[in-house]
């Protein structure tokens, strides 16, 4: 980091923290927002100008700034608590001015990158909070010599793979399948893609960050230390700091990919090709990922007029020719015929998987809102997920029990989404990243569940058969802990206190260990270590957030 705009920084820093103690001697008896409004406005006002990137409650374009990347429709209701502030930084300045009075006058701050946080954590709080956007840091900027790029944190999956694939044929990046998921918080959380059998996750491929911390500094990998640049990849980054970018190391593939889809009912034998896969998917070539997506579809020909229908979904990284004959040898039973395969560019496969026709302009997924909607059910309707591993192949009893639940919902308001590990994420330590999810699992399995109508009503009946699912789920999957992931955040884990009716504002080790070894594992205790030598006051915090050991409130109102 240069030494003279260090330097101005700390000046900075000093500048807000006397004035904002200055207004806070001042205005003690205002509420905190308008403190927090005020100590902005002294010192945005000679930098693009504070209307430019603070918008509340009065201003005409709060609610479509807001609404904008709520990507769950379970938190777009006006009955969902909304941010008393939005500020949308161009510069990482106006962000260490965020922090800074944010921290000065009591109020919490929620990081949002795309807005796709499956509980709302990132622009949702129970307590006065301000939602710091991150939207405008979306440069993508490429090197193709050195194989390398640098990605804003608020910049989504869609604008990062279409940089790649507008430079280079043969350059890519292992992340998501959602095109508006935005990087910051699925690298941070891990993140994984169609090609973690080859590469691994996100946050394997990633070799520098840009962090601001609680102190207003702004650290790369080399300032920040080993152990929070350890942290911040898969352990969650709204935990320690604002990321504000991301230094990636691209992979190689073939100009050549291979994809197909096919689908398979109970009548044509779906229950005992799902469970041959699991002793297959696990072991085949890392250059192969088949995945599975299983759910209830009408059909007119069975009592009930519903079935269950399981996808087998694939990219192979090379031709058609290569693929069949490995399918041939592992998985005949699939039937994959030449006809069902379709060779296409890494960027129609992100296509495939995005849920757009690999036919469309690849452009359509740079927008954060595509006129074209993408196919994934994620994105259409209301849903409550949870996720399990499994390391012990799952009887064809226990699958048929799943089947009979799938089919208490409506047509295609029930799925599983199954992934194969193996491969890559099998030869990864688990202690090498915070996500410790490797060797032994062979395979995740999201359970979700879907809705259209609005209401509480509806909500509670969809999210009680989650949970009906997930308990039948018990006996079938990892145990001590029971494992999940934190980029599928789950609030009915375990929560942490949050400033809320009981006036506790901070968290034990045993309580958040609840919810924490279950995403962490044993890499739990070292993140809490970190979060404590580098945010001992617990200033950046959430429902589920990493705990300091020793927390005091730094705020004036906690």
């Amino acid at each position: 980091m240069n030494t003279q705009n260090s330097f101005l920084s700390i000046l900075m820093i000093v500048s807000i923290i006397l004035s904002c103690n200055s207004c806070h001697a001042q205005s003690s008896h205002n509420p905190p927002q308008n403190d927090f409004l005020q100590c902005l406005s002294l010192h945005l006002q000679n930098n693009t100008g504070i209307s430019s990137v603070v918008y509340t409650p009065n201003d005409a374009s709060y609610l479509s700034i807001l609404l904008s990347s709520v990507r769950s429709l379970r938190f777009r209701s006006a009955s969902t608590p909304r941010p008393q502030v939005i500020v949308t930084p161009f510069e990482e300045s106006q962000i260490q001015t965020t922090i800074l009075c944010a921290r000065e006058n009591g109020m919490q701050i929620r990081i949002r990158s795309g807005g796709h946080d499956y509980e709302g954590l990132s622009y949702t709080s129970q307590v006065p909070f301000v939602v710091l956007d991150l939207f405008n840091f979306s440069e993508v900027s490429i090197d193709v010599d050195q194989k390398t790029a640098w990605v804003g944190a608020g910049a989504i999956i869609g604008q990062l793979y279409y940089r790649i694939s507008q430079t280079s044929k043969t350059l890519a990046f292992p992340a998501g399948a959602c095109p508006t998921v935005g990087v910051g918080g699925l690298f941070s959380g891990g993140g994984y893609g169609p090609m973690l059998r080859k590469f691994g996750l996100a946050a394997d491929n990633i070799i520098d960050a840009r962090i601001i911390d609680v102190n207003g500094r702004i650290l790369d990998r080399k300032s920040m230390g080993e152990d929070l640049f350890w942290a911040i990849r898969g352990g969650g980054g709204s935990s320690f700091g604002v990321i504000t970018a991301w230094k990636l190391k691209l992979v190689t593939v073939p100009e050549t990919l291979t994809i197909f889809s096919v689908g398979r009912t109970l009548e044509q034998n779906a229950t005992q090709l799902v469970h041959k896969w699991q002793y297959i998917a696990p072991n085949l070539n890392e250059d192969i990922l088949l995945s599975i997506s299983i759910g209830p579809v009408n059909s007119s020909g069975v009592a009930g007029g519903k079935t269950i229908q399981a996808n087998f979904n694939s990219v192979y990284l090379g031709g058609v020719d290569k693929l069949l004959p490995l399918l041939e040898q592992s998985f005949p039973e699939l039937g994959v015929r030449r006809e069902d395969c379709t060779e296409v560019s890494w960027m129609q496969s992100a296509l495939f998987f995005g849920g757009y026709s690999i036919q469309v302009s690849p452009e359509v997924v740079t927008g954060r809102n595509p006129e074209i909607r993408s196919t994934l059910p994620i994105t259409r309707y209301y849903f409550k997920a949870k996720l399990d591993y499994v390391q012990e192949p799952i009887s064809i009893k226990g699958f048929e029990g799943m089947w009979k639940l799938l089919l208490e919902r409506e047509a295609n308001m029930g799925e599983l989404l199954v992934v194969p590990y193996g491969g890559k994420m099998k030869e990864i330590s688990e202690s090498a990243l915070p996500f410790p999810h490797r060797a032994g699992n062979l395979y995740k399995i999201q359970q979700l569940a879907y809705w259209e109508e609005s209401g509480a009503v509806a909500s509670e009946r969809s999210i009680s058969w989650s949970r009906k699912l997930h308990d039948y789920m018990t006996p079938y999957v990892s145990k001590s802990p029971r494992a999940s992931y934190m980029n599928y955040r789950d609030l009915d884990l375990g929560v942490n206190n949050y400033n809320g009716g009981d006036g506790k504002t901070t968290t034990s080790y045993a309580q958040a260990s609840v919810w924490g070894l279950k995403y962490f594992k044993n890499n739990f205790k070292r993140l809490v270590q970190i979060k404590t030598k580098v945010d001992p006051t617990n200033f950046f915090r959430n429902e589920q957030s990493i705990p300091s050991l020793y927390s005091k409130s730094s705020s004036k109102n906690n």
